[in-house]
């Protein structure tokens, strides 16, 4: 909250277990570059990839079109390889590093197809073999394995051509990096990274014939992968959209390979499956898009409907995911959802925002209320306002966070910027009124600093022309000095917001359609901006001011269609 922060004494022993971990990286790598060591990734050669799955992952033209001239981007940075190979290039940021080793390029091309893009592939994969014959970090790291073989996997038909050394040569390839992936998949970086390694482990293990025994280590890890990450309600530990969609995007792979391959699909597997589907439609706006909670960012709206479509279920979402921590109130084409949950715990709030009770409103397909979004890859430098409690559609106390971060030294370059504090108590409940679907929280996040509990409640119209809020703020002191506090409502870049005749404030969508906003108290128009994609647009919020002493405070609001 306020004040200067130190790291928590309970994570020296895990800062000790990494400091540890990196003492150990030079044993580690010449160990794994010896002769013996590569000797063990020998083994018997499989005949072929037995089955390609289905990415749906975009892929962008423009990519491939870059890529044949040379022009490799990453993380928000581009490197030009000058006519040389671009694995002597000196790498700007370890997340362009990283995307580079794990042929992050490799969907790009396939999507163009063709001759050109075909060679560039082929000479790509035998530049980095060339230049990464032995083990080295971060080429040759767990997560970044695991991302080189999801693609090779997944387009692998794409580089198949008839001359039979180079497709020798590529099974001889992927031997090597799956029996490795085998050995340091749990080595990833906790969350996400270390749920796509298993998954690919697994996939290593039915995609190539190579191997019985890796099939069967691989799911047992993404099994307990599983177990750790995925909520019961489907959600990702992390309370992330985008994580979502990506752990699932890599759980309908693996199970799609162990249908094509006969291999009977683990009851965990399947169930996990069945549950994430219907959250991931939980959080998808009407553009098809995902809302954005928690370092989440929209995600191609045609990779999400890609997802979807390999569910066969059709599993519907539930209005309230008590375990993910949210609310969701859909009537006619409207639809807000509603951030009611504590933030995830140890390496999983890495990337999670200081929201409690912030939400987000869509009519059709047009955003109205949103959240400011998260950096891109390789843009840090916007982390750390885009997760402040300021970012957020919610309340503040004299600019004073929910949450706080881990500060920058030792703590923080060891174990990530991690968050702590946030509210310990989270109440909700959800009824059908008359009006429509009404939902009521509070939080006390701000009660330790100001002695202060934020109670939120939302109602949708039955028709979805109109959503009511009260906002009430309740001292659980008294005697107290006055506190200032901002409601802010972050309003989608694609609409614009203006002072009303009458009451109120315009808002001009996209489509024509028109709404107005109306509060009890004093409202102005600010400045903000919006990192739902890869870049930063310039956005407008409604910012509600007021103060509260010894007694509540209510404000009541309504965004309604005109």
């Amino acid at each position: 909250m306020s004040g200067k922060r130190h790291t928590p004494l309970s994570l020296y022993p895990e800062m000790l277990r990494v400091l540890w971990r990196r003492a150990m990286r030079p044993l580690r790598v010449t160990w794994r570059r010896n002769w013996f060591y590569r000797r063990l990734l020998k083994g018997r050669l499989p005949d072929k990839i037995q089955f390609h799955p289905y990415d749906a992952l975009p892929r962008r033209l423009e990519d491939a079109d870059n890529l044949l001239r040379g022009r490799f981007r990453f993380a928000g940075q581009i490197v030009d390889s000058d006519g040389t190979s671009i694995f002597t290039r000196k790498a700007p940021t370890r997340a362009w590093a990283e995307a580079l080793h794990g042929f992050d390029w490799l969907p790009s091309l396939a999507s163009a197809g063709g001759e050109p893009a075909r060679d560039l592939a082929t000479q790509l994969i035998g530049d980095w073999w060339a230049h990464n014959p032995r083990y080295s970090e971060p080429a040759w790291s767990g997560e970044v394995v695991a991302a080189r073989l999801v693609h090779l996997f997944a387009h692998g038909r794409f580089l198949t051509t008839s001359d039979l050394l180079w497709r020798s040569k590529l099974l001889v390839f992927l031997r090597e990096q799956s029996r490795l992936l085998a050995r340091t998949a749990e080595e990833a970086p906790d969350g996400l990274p270390r749920f796509e390694a298993a998954a690919a482990h697994a996939l290593s293990g039915a995609c190539l014939d190579d191997s019985v025994r890796r099939l069967d280590s691989g799911l047992a890890r993404l099994e307990a992968e599983i177990a750790r990450q995925i909520l019961p309600d489907g959600g990702h530990v992390s309370r992330s959209p985008e994580n979502l969609a990506h752990a699932y995007r890599h759980v309908v792979m693996v199970i799609d390979a162990l249908t094509a391959i006969g291999h009977p699909v683990p009851a965990s597997l399947r169930s996990a499956h069945d549950r994430m589907a219907p959250m991931l439609r939980f959080f998808r706006h009407g553009d098809g898009a995902l809302a954005l909670f928690n370092g989440g960012h929209e995600c191609d709206a045609r990779m999400v409907a890609g997802l979807l479509a390999r569910d066969e279920v059709r599993g519907q979402p539930f209005g309230y995911a008590p375990y993910s921590g949210y609310q969701r109130l859909a009537a006619s084409k409207a639809l807000a959802i509603l951030d009611c949950g504590k933030p995830p715990q140890g390496a999983f709030s890495t990337e999670a925002h200081a929201g409690c009770l912030a939400f987000e409103f869509s009519s059709g397909q047009q955003r109205i209320v949103v959240n400011c979004g998260s950096p891109p890859v390789g843009q840090a430098g916007w982390d750390t306002a885009l997760r402040a409690t300021a970012a957020q559609s919610t309340i503040t106390f004299d600019d004073t966070n929910q949450a706080w971060v881990l500060p920058p030294g030792h703590g923080r370059e060891l174990l990530g910027p991690r968050m702590f504090g946030g509210p310990s108590e989270v109440v909700t409940s959800r009824v059908e009124t008359p009006q429509g679907w009404s939902v009521e929280a509070s939080h006390d996040a701000y009660h330790h600093a100001f002695g202060i509990v934020h109670e939120r409640r939302l109602v949708l119209s039955a028709h979805g022309d109109a959503l009511i809020g009260i906002d009430r703020v309740v001292p659980k002191t008294q005697g107290r000095q006055a506190t200032n506090f901002a409601i802010r409502f972050h309003i989608h870049p694609d609409i614009r917001v203006s002072p009303s005749q009458g009451a109120g404030l315009l808002l001009k969508l996209a489509n024509g359609e028109g709404w107005r906003f109306r509060v009890a108290g004093d409202a102005h128009i600010e400045e903000s901006v919006y990192l739902g994609g890869d870049t930063v647009r310039r956005a407008e919020q409604i910012v509600v001011t007021g103060s509260v002493k010894d007694t509540a405070v209510e404000i009541g609001w309504v965004f309604e269609m005109i």
